[in-house]
């Protein structure tokens, strides 16, 4: 993160399920997710450990400018922030958004199928975090609960290396 960037939400979406999640002006996080979000299959998407997804505008614009027709909120993404050095970001740290949110990271998303429509060729593994580090979105379990907007700033704080 350069030190004259303002790390911030660009954009709170969510959907009745499935996508694109939808902007919105506001929402309630909540531990289970953002209140008026829902997902379709469960077994891969929610829960605890994957109440929000978030994902950079930074990443965006780099899978547009390689042709792709992806957008915020297109990968079903509830928060996308931008002004991170996304590579960076890992499971165990943490963002407090805005005064009252507080969330951790938990995990690397997989690519679903569905967001193959937002691909050159429907090429949606552009966005694993296998075969292009840095270009996943993220997967997040809340620990403290509020409200989220556009123009939040967040804080990133990260979890000591290990040396793995």
């Amino acid at each position: 993160m350069k030190s004259s960037q303002i790390v911030a939400v660009h954009q709170v979406s969510l959907s009745d399920g499935g996508v694109p999640k939808l902007a919105v002006p506001s929402a309630l996080v909540t531990i289970d997710g953002l209140v008026g979000d829902r997902q379709r299959n469960r077994k891969y998407h929610g829960g605890p450990d994957r109440a929000i997804c978030l994902f950079s505008l930074e990443v965006i614009e780099t899978l547009r400018a390689e042709g792709h027709s992806i957008r915020p909120g297109s990968s079903v993404e509830n928060l996308t922030l931008t002004g991170l050095d996304w590579r960076q970001v890992k499971p165990g740290d943490r963002f407090t958004i805005g005064v009252q949110v507080q969330l951790e990271i938990m995990s690397h998303t997989a690519p679903c199928r569905l967001n193959a429509q937002w691909f050159k060729d429907g090429d949606y593994a552009r966005i694993s975090e296998n075969r292009h580090p840095g270009s996943s979105r993220l997967y997040a379990r809340v620990l403290r609960q509020g409200t989220v907007r556009p123009g939040d700033r967040v804080l990133l704080e990260r979890v000591p290396s290990t040396g793995r």
